[in-house]
Parts: C-alpha cells; structure tokens; sequence
C-alpha cells in the first residue's frame, strides 16, 4: 500500500530523530584523548545505533539485553570468565584472532584463548609429566617448534593445557588444584613432549546466561576434542592453537567456532608396549605428534 503524504512526512522525521540521536552521541567523543579511542567509539555508537534501528528494537528486548550482560558479569570471577565465553560463541574471539593473526604461509594456524589458561602454571621437564593427576588415557604430546623458514626454535617457550577425560580444567573444580597444564621449553632442535592425558570432547560451561543464549539458538554447547598450546619465541609472533582430535564428532559444530583443517591430527591408540620414551605401558595409551610452526614478527 502506497503511504500517504502525512505517513510519509512522519517516517521521514521519525528517521530524521533516531538519526540526530546518533549524530549528537558521535560528536560527544569528538574531543577523545586519543584518535583510536575516537575512531573505535564512534564506529561503536554508529553500529549499536544502526542495530537498534535495524531490529526495532523494543524497550522490553532492551531490558532483557541488560539484565543478560548484567548476570553475565556476575558470573564472572577469579575461576571463570563468562564475557570471553560469550565473545567464543558469538565468534567474536575467532574473528579477532583472525584480524589479529594474518594469514602467513607455512605458519601454524591460530585459534581462541579460551577462558581456562592461567598464568602460574607448573613447569614440566621435556619428557614430563603434564597430566599431574588429571583423569585419562595416557596421551603422548611431541613435536617440532620451528620457524617458517624451517629454523628450529631452541629455548621458544610452550605453554599447554586441557580438560580431563570428564571435560572439565583444573579451574572447574573446588580448591586449587592444578593438573591437565604446564609449560616447558624446546631443546635445542626445537624438540617438546610431554605426557598427557588424550583430549575429550566436552560442554562449554553452559548453567549460566551463555547457555540459556546458546539454547536459545537450539545449538549445541560441545565443543570437540582438542589439546591447548600458547608457544613464544623472539623475534616471532606468538601463537596460540589447539590442536584437534581426528574422528571427533563435534568437529563441524564446534561451539565457539575455532575448528581449522590444519590443526586436526591423528591421535594414535595402542595396548601396551614400548612409549616413545622408552618407558613401557601397561592398558591403552595414545601418542600424537603436532609441530608447531611461528611467523616472524613483522618490524614496526
């Protein structure tokens, strides 16, 4: 039906109103400390604004909105970080990390942080123990730090952390417990290993306002199998990854969106039998081996 005249002139000012909303709140930052401060501001405003807009946005919805954010934040404490995992399965995270990590050829792809890494970690010798008491089948984790250009990297530091066979990290329960994470430095072939435990598929947290966001969506709150790795060296960028277990059935469904072909590998069972460390197994025991591969940090 064709709008009249009237009709047209009150959807033009209604327009022209929402519009000098926005306007008056962008030149607010006008006089930001800082350019960047001002450029991300503004750009902010603009999309919420345009968000707004674009849904016809409810007074109801708004309250929903901020009541959701409210109980996100009080979710969070020392042990969880329920804003990142909302950033995870909005594919927030995966999207900075591409912003932040460009493609470089050879280099071992990136993926998320996620919200179980800790600074204070234990160091575990090459060879190590870095399960320390975590629930699982003996997993053997080796592999090459190396640099694009093929150059092992001697001394890079590595960083690697998992849940237990029950998918749950070491933060996950009561006291303070630590197990299922550790770190080490490469030989001087850019060498690691470590035993571990081998990776479950499992739920992100989902009792609190991410989970009602994901049920909401009729998604699946899994995310498959996969061993955490944060690896530094100088004069390289500092990666971090996971590596995935081949097979798994979460991997086209990953919750928080941070399965890459290239991470996925080939987690080898056995019974028994001699460890690549010379140690031998009694039971089921896994081995996998993923080479880790920096890009060099580009010079400003």
């Amino acid at each position: 039906m064709t709008q009249t005249a009237p009709a047209r002139r009150d959807a033009a000012e209604q327009t022209a109103r929402e519009q000098a909303v926005t306007d008056e709140v962008v030149a607010s930052f006008a006089t930001s400390t800082t350019d960047r401060y001002r450029e991300v501001m503004t750009s902010l405003v603009r999309h919420l604004h345009g968000f707004a807009r674009d849904v016809r946005l409810t007074h109801a919805e708004w309250e929903t909105a901020i009541d959701f954010l409210t109980r996100t934040g009080q979710k969070c404490d020392e042990r969880r970080q329920e804003f990142i995992l909302l950033s995870d399965v909005l594919g927030l995270s995966m999207q900075t990390v591409g912003i932040n990590a460009p493609a470089s050829a050879g280099a071992t792809e990136s993926t998320v942080f996620g919200p179980f890494f800790v600074d204070d970690a234990p160091e575990v010798p090459l060879g190590g123990d870095l399960a320390q008491g975590a629930k699982g089948t003996p997993c053997w984790v080796s592999g090459q730090v190396r640099c694009t250009d093929g150059t092992p990297l001697a001394g890079a530091h590595i960083d690697a952390w998992e849940a237990d066979e029950d998918g749950l990290y070491d933060t996950q329960y009561e006291g303070n417990r630590t197990a299922g994470r550790g770190w080490q430095t490469t030989g001087p072939n850019g060498e690691y290993r470590f035993w571990s435990v081998l990776p479950t598929n499992y739920p992100v947290p989902d009792d609190g306002p991410v989970g009602e966001l994901i049920a909401a969506a009729g998604r699946s709150p899994r995310r498959p199998a996969h061993l955490h790795f944060k690896v530094a060296a100088p004069g390289h960028r500092t990666l971090i990854t996971h590596v995935f277990v081949a097979g798994d059935p979460y991997l086209d469904q990953d919750a928080v969106f941070g399965v890459k072909e290239s991470l996925i590998a080939d987690f080898t069972e056995h019974t028994g039998g001699a460890a690549p460390d010379g140690t031998s197994r009694r039971g089921r025991w896994a081995q996998v081996r993923f080479d880790l591969v920096l890009g060099r940090e580009e010079r400003q």
